[in-house]
């Protein structure tokens, strides 16, 4: 029960961020919120499993919860940039919509990486 407690207080917290973070940008022809928060969040999950990597039992399994499900899943919004690079698509927008779908994987991809460099680097000095 205390898992599901923590996965859901993470996902709360994630959801607010993620709305903040929509707030805080300004709309433009290309997601930049969405595709902020997706490369943030992917950063944020190396740092989670690039920590849990380099030193185990440094966070709690309940921690880890909080952190990978609850927070970057309920932060980062997958979902979202689904249907905005299909919105892209219906308006004609192809080679917007394909760089958006194409820079997000590849941003993305490269965060999560980062981040478990940066974690692997601090934790194993």
């Amino acid at each position: 029960m205390l898992s599901v407690l923590c996965v859901g207080a993470g996902g709360f917290a994630g959801a607010v961020l993620r709305y903040g973070a929509s707030l805080a940008v300004p709309e433009s022809a290309f997601p930049v919120a969405t595709f902020a928060v997706n490369v943030l969040g992917s950063f944020v999950m190396g740092l989670v499993v690039g920590a849990v990597d380099a030193r185990p039992g440094m966070l709690s399994p309940n921690m880890v919860l909080f952190l990978k499900t609850g927070l970057c899943g309920g932060f980062t919004t997958f979902s979202t940039f689904s249907l905005e690079t299909l919105g892209l698509f219906e308006e004609g927008a192809w080679l917007l919509g394909g760089a958006y779908a194409a820079a997000s994987l590849v941003c993305c991809v490269v965060g999560v990486f980062c981040g478990r460099a940066v974690a692997l680097h601090l934790l194993e000095a």
